[in-house]
């Protein structure tokens, strides 16, 4: 049977005159776009009008057309021609390629054009800019072209550089938007889909776990490491690497580990060479010594390289002006942005003065040594000066052990021919007088005699010292400074053991934390301020006001503090007196800079304990993502949802504390709409998309 429906009739196409065309009332796009009509303008420019535009005949009131033409379709194109006509950059009378409509109605022209339209997909997006890219144009030009970031065309490319089989899986809506971004971390396609095949089966397929497992053999460039020999230099030998252009990723991963090893020693040990010229008898090489690792040893005291020239003059002028501005802006809530920019020139200048470099004896450095390794941020770490036991000069040591360091003889051996000696004790009874040997003259005192006296003194010294705190105080910060500053220097009186106890069990990092290096900063302070000589230390002490004195007193007394529990040295009692100085100085972990890690604390418990941390500081709901990993991608996993939630094992808790619970919360599902950088907000704050969409034929 034949087909009776009448055939489609296509609407005519012309060439009208823009000089003949006038915007309609009739469109429906009344909401203006992100997409500025002079980037449109600009498109066209370059590439001509792409897409027709819709019109229909304006007629009189007798139904004739008049020869002008509404456009109630296209009306942002109209505007860009609108704008190119003003900028004398075309002619009004320019044939403009229209379709020219007379049936229906125009508003509904106006919407179908809208409603129909189906946006690109987004895969498609990356493949044009990987086309572009491939036809000899550069991230910029394309960029320009688009009126977009080179950002988002970095990021658009590394999307399209992804596996063409995780490509696919995403064109098929088997993958999110989210985890094909996490993928452009590696450029590896063989890595990439190794993962993606894991991760079917895996319950955890969010975009954080993938990049976690596509960087789990890569060091971070924010490591230490990396830091120390730099990224550039890692490259440039030959090294990759991968970097998230859609996360923060602390200047991305390093994936050779072995290079990086490679380089980290090399030029640790060049820096070992140029210090050695110096004619120091060792130097120890690491990347980083276990905490403490300096006990036991002397180190040299050396003399700070004196200001030259009028170097003084300047530190003391620059010295005045910061005092005047602190003083000057002291109640201001906010310094002025020229003040403090002064400020810390002025910092960094006087940091420069004190921070002068120390000179040695080179006796003293031709028997003592360095130790070189890394800071926590990466640069050098040169400790000069320490010298072993095994290394001290005889003579130097047993005058130090008798307390002579002076080079005077013992006063056990002086003579003096005025003195007669009445008594000498024998037994505690006093000898016949015909027993003294007068012939001989005056000999030493016996020494049985010697301290049965000077017992009589220690007691009456003990009495009077309790009777004046003040001195006593000092005496004990004496003895203090002495065995915490000095080596082999016995010039007290006081039987006070002042232990900085050494750590038996290094824990990853401490030499790096926090603490550690207030101690050190304090305590390298405090030298600057002591004398060279041990025997002038007193007179110091004596120097300084009581608030330096207390200041000094706790922070030698804070080097004695031993609170670790070790198996084989059990303590109870003094643990539990750490406890009561916890309460009393108000210590919390969180604040001094303590969070579990894998390195510190999850990767070194068992699952059950993981879970449970994970349970007390986020809820149930966060055990739940986590629960069915193995137990190296829980911690991870665990130290991802622990960061910044103040999460502390018990032996760290204050005493009597409980873990805080947060309230269970939903876990986000998947959004399936796209992130800002395709969805219209650039780097730029313009839109993204409109442009690219234009190019490939809709409006």
């Amino acid at each position: 049977m034949a087909n009776t429906d009448p055939k489609i009739v296509l609407s005519r196409s012309e060439n009208i005159p823009f000089n003949k065309l006038v915007l309609s009332q009739a469109n429906v796009r009344r909401v203006k776009t992100s997409i500025s009509i002079g980037e449109l303008a600009e498109d066209i420019a370059r590439r001509t009008l792409l897409q027709s535009l819709s019109v229909r005949p304006v007629r009189d009131a007798g139904g004739v057309e008049t020869g002008i033409y509404e456009v109630p379709a296209g009306g942002r194109r109209f505007r860009a021609l609108e704008l190119l006509v003003r900028q004398k950059r075309m002619a009004k009378t320019q044939s403009v390629p229209c379709v020219v409509r007379e049936s229906g109605i125009a508003e509904e022209d106006s919407l179908a054009e809208n409603v129909q339209r189906a946006p690109l997909h987004p895969l498609d997006q990356f493949r044009a800019f990987q086309t572009l890219r491939d036809a000899g144009l550069g991230e910029e030009e394309i960029a320009a072209r688009f009126f977009v970031a080179p950002g988002v065309v970095k990021q658009r490319l590394k999307l399209a550089a992804v596996s063409p089989r995780l490509l696919d899986r995403y064109a098929d809506d088997e993958m999110t938007l989210e985890q094909l971004m996490a993928f452009t971390v590696t450029n590896d396609h063989a890595r990439q889909e190794q993962v993606w095949e894991a991760l079917a089966r895996s319950y955890n397929k969010e975009p954080y776990a993938i990049r976690r497992q596509l960087t789990e053999t890569a060091i971070r460039a924010s490591d230490k490491r990396a830091q120390f020999v730099g990224v550039a230099v890692y490259e440039t030998a030959g090294g990759v690497v991968m970097r998230d252009l859609f996360e923060q990723d602390q200047g991305g991963w390093l994936q050779d580990t072995a290079l990086l090893d490679r380089l980290v020693t090399e030029k640790l040990a060049a820096e070992a060479d140029a210090i050695r010229a110096e004619g120091w008898k060792w130097i120890e090489i690491a990347i980083e010594f276990p905490y403490g690792h300096t006990a036991g040893l002397r180190r040299l005291a050396g003399q700070t390289v004196a200001f030259a020239g009028d170097e003084q003059v300047r530190y003391d002028a620059l010295r005045a002006e910061y005092d005047k501005l602190e003083a000057e802006y002291a109640e201001a809530e906010e310094l002025p942005d020229v003040i403090d920019q002064r400020l810390v020139q002025i910092e960094t200048e006087l940091e420069a003065f004190d921070n002068r470099p120390v000179v040695y004896d080179p006796a003293d450095i031709a028997r003592a040594g360095v130790f070189l390794s890394i800071d926590g941020d990466g640069g050098s770490r040169i400790e000069r000066g320490y010298v072993r036991p095994e290394d001290e000069t005889p003579g130097a040591t047993e005058a130090e052990a008798n307390g002579d360091t002076d080079g005077e003889a013992p006063a056990s051996d002086a003579t003096d021919n005025t003195v007669r000696a009445a008594v000498i004790a024998t037994g505690g009874e006093a000898a016949p007088d015909a027993e003294i040997a007068e012939d001989d003259g005056i000999k030493p005192l016996a020494d049985r005699l010697v301290t049965e006296l000077t017992a009589h003194r220690t007691l009456a010294l003990r009495d009077a010292l309790a009777n004046d705190p003040g001195t006593a105080f000092i005496a004990v910060l004496h003895a203090l400074c002495l065995q915490s500053f000095y080596c082999h220097a016995p010039h007290t009186c006081l039987e006070i053991s002042a232990k900085s106890a050494n750590f038996s069990a290094q824990a990853p990092g401490l030499a790096d934390t926090t603490s550690a290096k207030a101690v050190e900063e304090r305590h390298a302070n405090w030298a600057r301020q002591l004398p060279d000589d041990p025997a002038n230390l007193w007179d110091v002490l004596m120097a300084f006001d009581s608030d330096s004195r207390e200041n000094l007193f706790a922070h030698c007394v804070g080097l004695t503090v031993n609170v670790v529990k070790e198996p084989w040295h059990r303590r109870p009692d003094a643990i539990a007196h750490g406890d009561r100085l916890v309460q009393a100085v108000g210590l919390d972990m969180v604040v001094a800079g303590w969070r579990p890690t894998v390195d510190n604390y999850l990767g070194r418990v068992t699952k059950a304990r993981i879970l449970e941390a994970v349970r007390e500081a986020k809820g149930e709901a966060a055990t739940q993502l986590i629960d069915h990993l193995k137990k190296p991608d829980m911690a991870k996993e665990a130290e991802r949802l622990l960061d910044g939630a103040g999460w502390l094992p018990e032996p760290l808790r204050p005493i009597g504390a409980e873990p805080s619970v947060e309230p269970a919360r939903e876990v986000a599902s998947e959004v399936e709409a796209l992130p800002a950088f395709l969805a219209g907000e650039s780097e730029t704050g313009s839109d993204t998309d409109e442009p690219l969409s234009h190019a490939f034929g809709a409006e």
